[in-house]
């Protein structure tokens, strides 16, 4: 297996500015050495801003960047050892595959003996093997990533960064992209940060996940910790897919009400508050819920039916057997395990721990 050498990033109060406008704002942050790190957020959170901050193609409005314990503020990207894989596969059409994974050694001026076996190390890990005399326009859009991928690796740098890179893949070339990226990046245990709004993308491929908005960081965690506790209802709605439901309501001695939504036996003090539950945690049932409502959609994903109502404008989303008969319109109630409750503070949309009835 292929070593790339320690690399570890800390990010200490980044901020970057553009007049009043904050893309990121006092940012603290560390990436372990071999890290999977992936930034998630909508278009506009600041993610690429920060990747583009740690590569030394943008320079910071105020904080540092270390790359083990080394200040890198000031320095351009050449002289960061990093690698960058970007939405667009920026290949030279006129270089064959070869010439496009060998340029990086080239541009660095790596000994030429050393060439052939580099390339080829490169293009084996990603499976290019047989590719290697092709030119860019008769490669799939899968392929020419994946020769996007050999180039960035080619050097061994001790930081791969990428941007949105499987964004320009239909479905199914992302799934099994996205594979190539993961065994890619467990061979080479290289410190890794990646950006995508695809909240499945960071599920699937992250140690840890950083979840922004509007320039802040909202939650730091593992995938599991992040689903399973969202910090807030931001998260918890961008989170899962579907993603988490969630209905704002009131809590008066113990019970929790909404529109068609009772749940009663709440230990916690009356206020504003909403409801969250994961569309999996739910049953339909021909009987009364905690919800009580019309069907207004059914969709069959294959492995289950997802069954939809609708509550004052919001859609609840639950997954019932593949095999659930009904019918738009008909009247169901949705019961929730007591411990598949979420709430959240109706006013600053922070979670809050509660007990649960039994």
């Amino acid at each position: 297996r292929v070593r790339i050498p320690v690399a570890e990033l800390l990010l200490e109060n980044l901020t970057k500015q553009w007049g009043d406008f904050v893309g990121v704002d006092q940012m603290k942050l560390s990436v372990a050495d071999r890290e999977f790190l992936v930034l998630l957020g909508p278009s506009g959170c600041g993610k690429t801003t920060t990747m583009r901050m740690i590569a030394g193609l943008e320079e910071p409005t105020s904080g540092s960047i270390f790359f083990d314990g080394k200040r890198m503020n000031g320095l351009g990207p050449q002289k960061r050892d990093i690698a960058m894989v970007f939405q667009s596969y920026a290949l030279y059409p006129n270089m064959t595959v070869y010439e496009n994974i060998r340029f990086p050694l080239r541009m660095h001026r790596i000994e030429k003996r050393l060439h052939d076996e580099k390339v080829r190390e490169a293009a084996r890990l990603v499976e290019l093997d047989n590719l290697l005399d092709r030119r860019p326009s008769a490669l799939s859009g899968g392929q020419r990533q994946r020769v996007a991928l050999a180039r960035a690796i080619v050097r061994k740098p001790s930081v791969f960064l990428m941007d949105e890179p499987l964004s320009n893949l239909d479905a199914k070339l992302r799934v099994s992209t996205r594979a190539h990226i993961k065994n890619l990046c467990h061979e080479l245990e290289v410190t890794t940060v990646y950006v995508t709004h695809d909240q499945i993308e960071a599920m699937t491929l992250a140690d840890r996940v950083v979840i922004m908005q509007d320039g802040v960081i909202q939650q730091i965690g593992t995938p599991k910790e992040i689903y399973e506790n969202p910090a807030n209802t931001f998260v918890a709605g961008f989170i899962g897919n579907p993603a988490m439901n969630l209905l704002r309501g009131e809590i008066r001695s113990g019970t929790f009400t909404a529109s068609r939504t009772e749940v009663s036996g709440l230990a916690m003090d009356d206020g504003s508050l909403t409801l969250g539950f994961r569309a999996e945690d739910a049953q339909i049932s021909a009987e009364a819920g905690q919800l009580n409502a019309p069907i207004y959609s059914i969709e069959l994903l294959g492995d289950c039916s997802m069954v939809t109502v609708r509550i004052d404008g919001s859609l609840i989303a639950v997954k019932a057997d593949k095999a659930f008969k009904g019918e738009i319109g008909d009247e169901v109630g949705i019961k929730i395990a007591p411990n598949h409750y979420h709430f959240f503070d109706g006013n600053s949309g922070v979670r809050i721990d509660v007990s649960h009835p039994d």
